[in-house]
């Protein structure tokens, strides 16, 4: 079963699961319950599988590999990225990462080098669940996806979206596509190796600070990093002089909140 079928099976049950449970506790996370079990499934499984592998790989393959490796994976995504920068109606975006696709393609020897951004060309990160929320669509309620890691409903349906213009899922034999697909998954998590101690270190409670980061995150990213403001309760009462606040994101690396999604297929 693909991936991105596990995810539409996934986002089903926690609805289901949600509908059982009365208790809400955050507007934003109303199947917090199901959420935490999830949560706790994937923690282990790290734990247990998926970090000694990462470990591992980095034993095995030096920094260099692995940053090649990266280059690789990135290369293939940014046509994700500029088909929805097109979506998008930033066309300009759209023309750099279909440059940078070409030129790291071909001077970059397969994307295995990031030429283009040595010749300035900015990677941009882009994707279907943002291209929802530009054109209005809401993030719907969080969701802690099995393996996949944190999401909601709009980046759920956005991940299966994004498999269509997806140059690595129309690799084949499919037995070669997952191999590619597993080993982006492993190189990823043996990025997040040394930004998780800073995450045990942040909060008692891992389940709500990897929470609120994705949230945050994927909020910024919609609004390209410039979000609207909250409005602020003074407001309600006419107080023209009240300055409406944004919460604060949580300070970590935004890559800290998919360190629970190391075989994320995005």
């Amino acid at each position: 079963m693909k991936l991105s079928q596990i995810a539409c099976l996934s986002i089903f049950s926690l609805l289901l699961a949600g509908c059982a449970t009365p208790a809400q506790r955050n507007p934003q996370d109303p199947f917090e319950p199901a959420n935490r079990a999830i949560f706790k499934f994937n923690d282990t499984a790290d734990k247990a599988i998926i970090k000694p592998i990462a470990q591992g790989y980095t034993k095995v393959v030096p920094i260099v590999g692995r940053t090649m490796i990266g280059n690789f994976f990135s290369n293939l995504e940014d046509v994700v990225v500029a088909v929805n920068n097109v979506l998008q109606f930033k066309l300009r975006n759209a023309f750099s990462d279909a440059g940078r696709v070409l030129i790291n393609t071909t001077i970059g020897v397969g994307g295995l080098v990031d030429v283009a951004t040595i010749t300035g060309l900015e990677k941009h990160d882009e994707d279907f669940g943002q291209t929802l929320g530009y054109w209005g669509v809401g993030s719907g309620p969080y969701l802690m996806l099995p393996v996949l890691g944190p999401s909601d409903l709009r980046d759920g349906i956005g991940s299966y979206a994004d498999t269509f213009p997806s140059q690595l899922n129309q690799i084949r034999p499919i037995y070669t596509r997952n191999q590619l697909i597993l080993t982006r998954g492993i190189n990823r998590r043996a990025q997040l190796l040394d930004q998780e101690k800073m995450l045990e270190n942040a909060t008692l409670d891992r389940y709500s600070f990897i929470r609120d980061a994705y949230l945050a995150r994927r909020q910024s990213l919609v609004y390209d990093g410039d979000p609207p403001r909250e409005k602020d309760e003074d407001d309600d009462f006419g107080d023209e002089t009240a300055t409406p606040t944004v919460p604060a994101a949580p300070s970590v690396d935004a890559s800290v909140s998919k360190a629970t999604e190391p075989l994320a297929s995005h």
